[in-house]
């Protein structure tokens, strides 16, 4: 019998053959296409880039418990921040919808993409920062693969496991600052709803966010990620331990519906955790 902890050490396999193969054929075939998409989140909005082109009826059972989520839920009024914009396929949705929105996105070529995407659309709403997030002002190593740039990341394990892959890969210095600092020095408004999505590095975003956590109470939509399965139930106790601590007590596993406390974390470690105060 093959042993429990050995499988748990197998690294993680983030993006499937299908994710890439449509990666590949968005990258090399239409990344410079500017159309209207036609399903999804953003549908009746313009786009450069991707595969939203494409009328969903060409992709049955296309739309994914995250988008059902964000559908479902009222934004309105609000201000929500976008830690790891990426092309800003939820900023566009947010802030369609928010009073305004903050996005952060360091990474070079996701940024342009990002400015492209929302001078299409003529949004004047959201403030745009070319800073990754983290627990203290530093510079630091994005490293990504040209493929799948959504993927890049500066946590130290992530970082290792692109580079021993043998991928050609895209390496960048950035600037990361923290969300408490970064709300004072340049006079942010107030977060009501902050979603992260950094490829990992989510716990050390919360911890230099601290002061806005406990202050603003905003509602948090986070990303789990980890190499490998014991890494992601580590990750997602830390972040949970972390949040409870300042009593963020309302935790709810997006994909199922699953109510996760500390005591029930191996529930919540793939997938998206939405978390509330009390």
């Amino acid at each position: 019998m093959a042993d429990p902890g050995l499988k748990e050490d197998r690294p993680f396999r983030h993006y499937t053959v299908k994710h890439r193969l449509i990666a590949w054929i968005s990258m090399h075939l239409f990344d410079t296409a500017t159309y209207t998409v036609r399903h999804g989140l953003l549908k009746g909005m313009k786009r450069k880039g991707g595969l939203g082109w494409v009328p969903a009826q060409f992709f049955p059972g296309l739309e994914t418990a995250e988008q059902r989520f964000w559908s479902g839920l009222d934004l309105s009024g609000i201000t929500v921040y976008d830690v790891g914009a990426f092309h800003g396929l939820l900023t566009l949705y947010f802030a369609s919808r928010a009073k305004a929105v903050v996005c952060f996105e360091p990474h070079t070529q996701n940024h342009k993409r990002l400015i492209e995407n929302l001078m299409l659309n003529g949004l004047k709403n959201v403030e745009v920062r070319k800073v990754g997030v983290g627990s203290r002002r530093e510079t630091r190593r994005m490293v990504g693969s040209p493929l799948m740039p959504g993927g890049a990341s500066v946590e130290g394990k992530t970082v290792e496991t692109l580079l021993r892959a043998g991928v050609r890969t895209v390496i960048e210095e950035i600037p990361i600052v923290t969300l408490d600092e970064e709300i004072q020095q340049a006079s942010l408004p107030a977060p009501d709803l902050i979603k992260i999505d950094i490829e990992g590095w989510e716990i050390e975003a919360l911890r230099g966010a601290r002061n806005t956590l406990e202050r603003c109470k905003p509602s948090l939509f986070l990303e789990m990620h980890g190499e490998t399965m014991r890494e992601k139930k580590l990750k997602a106790a830390e972040i949970v331990a972390f949040l409870w601590a300042i009593n963020y007590r309302r935790f709810r596993h997006i994909e199922t519906g699953t109510t996760i406390t500390p005591e029930n974390i191996s529930a919540g470690i793939e997938g998206h955790l939405y978390c509330q105060m009390t």
